[in-house]
């Protein structure tokens, strides 16, 4: 059997369940200074009865934790191998999953020089020979020229239209100025009749 002692330091060292193995040991420690105080035999027996007791629950109790423990471990090493089954697992999806990825990639690109290939087929298809080709070129370049005729008499007549406005803007101009000074001549003259009224006046 564990002296009272190795009981202590191991319960120190592994409890942790809440079973009352503190409580046993206190009163162990009780049980013990009251046998070393006993009087007399019987009541020093029964004290040695109660710490023999005493010590069998707090082996009990330290034999079903180290159970626990050993218990413990080996659902930590069970999980330890599932964990490394389920990160295998899970390597393993993701290189699928890529190789699936590259698969659709080339499908898709696949897909896309097929659609391809049938609009470039229907653009061919629907082409105009090269004779009718030239002719809508040949017509496009007349129309052209023309459109190019249009342009300059546009242009011409705006410059003439603009000029026409450049000499209507500066006549506006003279006239503006010519009624000004007809403006104040007028009050000029007015001022020189208004002082001559009042110097005859005086």
């Amino acid at each position: 059997s564990f002296s009272s002692d190795e009981v202590i330091r191991k319960r120190l060292l592994i409890d942790g369940d809440g079973a009352g193995d503190d409580r046993r040991i206190n009163l162990l420690v009780k049980s013990f200074i009251k046998w070393c105080n006993s009087g007399s035999q019987e009541e020093g027996y029964s004290q040695y009865q109660r710490m023999l007791s005493t010590l069998s629950q707090c082996e009990f109790s330290m034999g079903k934790t180290l159970l626990v423990y050993d218990m413990n471990l080996r659902e930590m090493e069970n999980y330890e191998k599932i964990y490394k089954d389920i990160e295998n697992s899970i390597a393993a999806a993701h290189e699928k999953i890529s190789e699936c990825k590259k698969q659709i990639l080339q499908a898709k690109r696949i897909r896309k020089n097929r659609q391809e290939y049938d609009a470039l087929a229907k653009v061919i298809q629907h082409h105009p020979d090269r004779h009718e080709t030239l002719k809508q070129l040949e017509a496009l370049g007349k129309e052209l020229q023309q459109l190019s005729h249009i342009k300059e008499s546009v242009e011409d007549k705006l410059e003439l239209r603009r000029k026409q406005f450049h000499v209507l803007l500066s006549t506006i101009h003279e006239l503006q100025q010519t009624l000004e000074n007809d403006e104040k001549l007028s009050e000029a003259e007015e001022s020189q009749e208004t002082q001559m009224e009042t110097e005859t006046k005086q």
